[in-house]
């Protein structure tokens, strides 16, 4: 049976790295130290009964679980390496339990291991009617291109049970094809199946609808939804990177640079060592860009010198854009687009080939990217810029244009997340 309180949220982008903040104003804890001070509790009190022999089987699921909730908490990869570890020993005490199949399918998930998550689900077919079952088998096709099959599954997910994770999924996928208006009313909905002891779950969708106003640049309305957020779930870090993203596109360049630092400070993740990079390198300082930027690189190089394959995607973007390096930037766009095949994927891959100066090969794949029928400015930019390298300049000019009216300010300062 499929206990829902050990199921993890796999929701598509969200990660955890870890933040320690104090309360401004009262000098308590933060929401977010309060939830990590109660998850590490829990670690401690139910280890000892996890790993007797022979183990509480409810005992050891519930703290596989915290572990993996940690790891989802803080972001940091030694903690989700310490969760796989924990999950597999699991699963080789006990046996192929549903509710530790559901948490390892969700962390391959997560790290983009999707031949390895499908077979994760594949072993839970007789729970197929699972309404978490069913939306991360959605979330599988979504990021293998099918896009109509996933929109189906979330559906089937919410008809059977409309948790504020289903209709956030359902939200994710209508924000990327153009209803803005639909994704933020699905959002709100989601809003409302959210009780009073999930704020960060609240504090996230707050996030998500910001970035909807953000990336069409509303930047004030994109700020409240941000402040609602921190209100919400104080010390969030997610909240502090969105933030910093925001002041930087507002060129108020000093607390950006800050509030980044702080986040890096206590996240040296590398995506967060090239955002700061890259926001030097905006501000026209490379001598300033460069040491974030080398950071960064040593980080993704490290991880795949793992065996992980998570940052495929950022090392394609990294080397397209921070270093404008575009034969390793088609190496690595090669690597992600052969785990999945989606817009995302086809994208970086027709921007490396573009930055390596393979037009004709890059207007191929961009027109697979822009045939999804996904809405994003990212990609009509990139599509746009394509174009009018191979000569067809109409095209080019009217991407362009669809770019200024989706997004006004995209030229401004922005993650491509």
């Amino acid at each position: 049976m499929i206990k829902p309180l050990l199921i993890a949220v796999s929701v598509i982008g969200l990660s955890f790295p870890l933040i320690s903040m104090i309360d401004r104003k009262s000098g308590a804890p933060t929401a977010y130290e309060a939830e990590l001070s109660r998850i590490q509790k829990d670690i401690s009190d139910l280890k000892d009964g996890a790993s007797s022999a022979p183990s509480d089987m409810e005992k050891a699921a519930r703290y596989v679980h915290r572990i993996y909730q940690r790891a989802l908490l803080t972001g940091s990869y030694a903690d989700l390496h310490a969760a796989q570890a924990a999950i597999d020993r699991a699963i080789g005490e006990s046996g192929p339990l549903a509710d530790l199949y559901l948490l390892k399918a969700n962390l391959d998930f997560r790290l983009h291991r999707l031949e390895k998550a499908d077979r994760d689900v594949q072993a839970l077919a007789r729970f197929a009617g699972n309404s978490q079952i069913i939306a991360l088998k959605a979330g599988i096709a979504f990021q293998q291109g099918g896009y109509e099959e996933a929109k189906k599954g979330y559906r089937l997910a919410i008809e059977k049970n409309p948790t504020w994770d289903n209709l956030a999924r359902l939200a994710y996928w209508e924000s990327k094809f153009g209803d803005i208006e639909l994704a933020d009313k699905l959002y709100g909905q989601a809003e409302n199946e959210i009780s009073a002891k999930e704020m960060r779950s609240y504090a996230w969708v707050e996030l998500e609808r910001g970035l909807l106003e953000f990336n069409r640049g509303r930047y004030q309305k994109a700020a409240a939804h941000y402040d609602q957020g921190d209100k919400a779930y104080s010390g969030y870090w997610l909240a502090d990177e969105h933030r910093a993203e925001l002041l930087g596109a507002e060129r108020k360049f000093d607390q950006a640079v800050a509030l980044y630092g702080k986040v890096v400070g206590r996240a040296p993740r590398p995506e967060f060592q090239q955002a700061l990079g890259d926001l030097f390198a905006f501000m026209g300082k490379p001598d300033q860009a460069k040491p974030w930027h080398d950071a960064a690189l040593a980080g993704y190089l490290e991880s795949t010198a793992r065996g992980e394959v998570h940052y495929y995607h950022h090392l394609a973007g990294f080397y397209a854009d921070s270093r404008q390096d575009g034969a390793e930037a088609v190496k690595w766009a090669r690597k992600d687009i052969e785990l999945r095949q989606n817009f995302l994927t086809q994208d970086a891959l027709a921007w490396a080939l573009y930055r390596n100066g393979q037009f004709a090969a890059a207007l191929e794949t961009i027109e697979k990217a822009l045939a999804s029928g996904v809405k994003d400015s990212h990609l009509f930019f990139h599509a746009a810029m394509i174009h009018l390298a191979a000569g067809r300049t109409g095209q080019g000019k009217r991407l362009l244009q669809a770019v200024s009216e989706m997004n006004p300010s995209y030229e401004n300062f922005h993650v491509h997340r």
